[in-house]
């Protein structure tokens, strides 16, 4: 080939390079102008919407500001401009600004809903204020597929409070104190309740806050367990060291810190299982009446559990701390209950004597009342298999009014009798004992076969059925499950709480 001919040629190859990168330069412009179209029509329809409703003004979505941010002006210009890229100044609709609300883990934004409340940038006291009053007009919930509402004394309000406490309840647990009697938590035995709490909450990191002056509550991580192995003399029957011990913390803590003060500690809390919790708080007046107590002691009688502030423990057996649900199984149906009333136990107290006066040693052979449980009764049916083929499981009392029987019995979806003079019952604010329990007084325990026969069998087909769906909220779980036996503990202590703020607004 010629000179000139490769040189046209060249040329003609050239021209048409030139011509592909300026057509592929203009259709990436046209999709940019699209894109640009797309947007801005979006967003004004977006505005015309809102100007047309009645809803409050919200902001345009981060999303949406970010990428009308991003589109900068076309050039045609095939060499980049000289210089790094100027960065983006920060919008004045992000962040706080922009009415968004961050979640439980870490504070992630996401836009506002409708009426929804920014409880998050409230202070703490008013947030609960707020909570309060939304209360009082929470939403009726008449089918809930997580919630059997013949439980509940008021479902709808049960449901309304525990959703708040998840969105925004925050906990500050004081790093104060030394181990063993804090921070560590006892996981076995029949007090295990006060540990297994301890343990969930402070690993949880929805609820607990690294910032007191975020916190709704103030957690006092103390085990009365291990305080009493720590400061007992064995059969000195004294406890005033321990007492003398709990006065000197608190002081110590609100000398050091400017939160108890606040309240004079009725933010605060502790969670005691063992039948000394109450006695130990009552060298310190703020403490013993102030702070909200979560016992297994429940007792009304004494005056040092306060009905509607305090709030009554659950007692737990624990024998598996690493599998805390083996030894609950399947209850049996109640054509498979045979037994009418079932007890075996130590006979102690003020209660168990008379009771097995009256109906222990075979009396009856409806009533299965023993001191122990004999090994010729043993080697044919456990204790837990006389309770899942029972009827009723009698919960007497021992030295104090609370028993494990009764959480023992709603895990053998058995109906609890409980038999205890002046005993606050566990989650009673919310839940409706009468569904699934019979209370029997003490002075009716001559009585108690007719009292239970009286119970017709169309009643107590409806008392066993809510005992199965009662079981699932008192229930431990290495990983804490939605309205299991940690967060109904937390909800009653929320929960009082926030009958604290009603109380003293009036």
């Amino acid at each position: 080939m010629r000179p000139s001919s490769m040189a046209a040629a060249a040329d003609s190859r050239s021209l048409a390079a030139r011509r592909h990168r300026h057509g592929r330069a203009i259709a990436f412009c046209s999709r940019r102008r699209v894109a640009t179209f797309a947007l801005l029509a979006a967003s004004a329809t977006a505005l015309l919407a809102v100007f047309s409703s009645s809803e409050p003004l919200l902001p345009p979505p981060p999303s949406v500001l970010v990428r009308l941010q991003q589109i900068q002006p076309t050039t045609h210009s095939s060499t980049p401009p000289p210089g790094p890229p100027s960065p983006t100044p920060p919008s004045p609709l992000d962040s706080a600004s922009a009415g968004l609300i961050p979640n439980r883990a870490d504070a992630k934004h996401r836009p506002l809903r409708g009426h929804e409340v920014a409880y998050w940038r409230m202070a703490p006291e008013e947030a609960l204020r707020r909570v309060r009053k939304e209360l009082d007009d929470a939403p009726a919930v008449s089918d809930d597929p997580e919630l059997y509402s013949l439980l509940f004394r008021n479902v709808s309000i049960f449901k309304r409070s525990y959703e708040l406490m998840e969105r925004i309840l925050k906990v500050y647990i004081y790093e104060d104190g030394r181990r063993p009697i804090f921070h560590t938590p006892e996981l076995q035995g029949i007090y295990a309740s006060e540990g297994w709490f301890m343990k969930l909450l402070e690993e949880n990191r929805g609820f607990v806050t690294k910032d007191p002056s975020k916190a709704h509550l103030f957690y006092l991580p103390y085990s009365i367990r291990k305080l009493k192995l720590a400061l007992y003399v064995p059969n000195s029957h004294n406890m005033r060291p321990l007492s003398l011990f709990l006065r000197d913390y608190v002081n110590d803590i609100a000398a050091k810190y400017p939160f108890w003060n606040r309240t004079r500690g009725r933010d605060h809390f502790l969670v005691a299982c063992h039948d000394w919790g109450p006695y130990t708080t009552i060298l310190h007046e703020e403490l013993c009446k102030n702070t909200i107590k979560a016992l297994c002691n429940a007792d009304a009688s004494e005056g040092i559990f306060i009905r509607g502030k305090d709030v009554s423990l659950p007692e737990t057996t624990i024998k598996v701390p690493k599998r805390p649900l083996k030894y609950v199984g399947d209850g049996r149906p109640i054509s498979q209950r045979s037994i009418l009333a079932f007890y075996a136990g130590n006979m102690h107290g003020r209660v168990r004597p008379i009771l097995n006066k009256h109906w222990g040693n075979d009396k009856d052979e409806d009533m299965k009342i023993y001191r122990r449980l004999p090994n010729r009764v043993s080697r044919t049916m456990s204790y837990v298999e006389h309770m899942r083929a029972s009827k009723f499981c009698i919960c007497p009392m021992g030295f104090e009014v609370n028993s494990p029987r009764i959480v023992e019995a709603i895990h053998a979806e058995c109906v609890p009798v409980i038999i205890a003079d002046n005993f606050v019952l566990p989650f009673e604010e919310v839940l409706d004992w009468s569904s699934f329990s019979v209370v029997v007084a003490e002075k009716d325990i001559p009585n108690l076969k007719n009292i239970l026969l009286g119970i017709s069998q169309r009643k107590y087909i409806r008392m066993h059925n809510c005992v199965r769906r009662l079981k699932k909220h008192f229930l431990w779980h290495a990983k804490p499950l939605k309205y299991d036996i940690f967060h109904m503990i937390l909800h009653s202590i929320w929960f009082s709480r926030l009958n604290q703020i009603q109380q003293y607004q009036e």
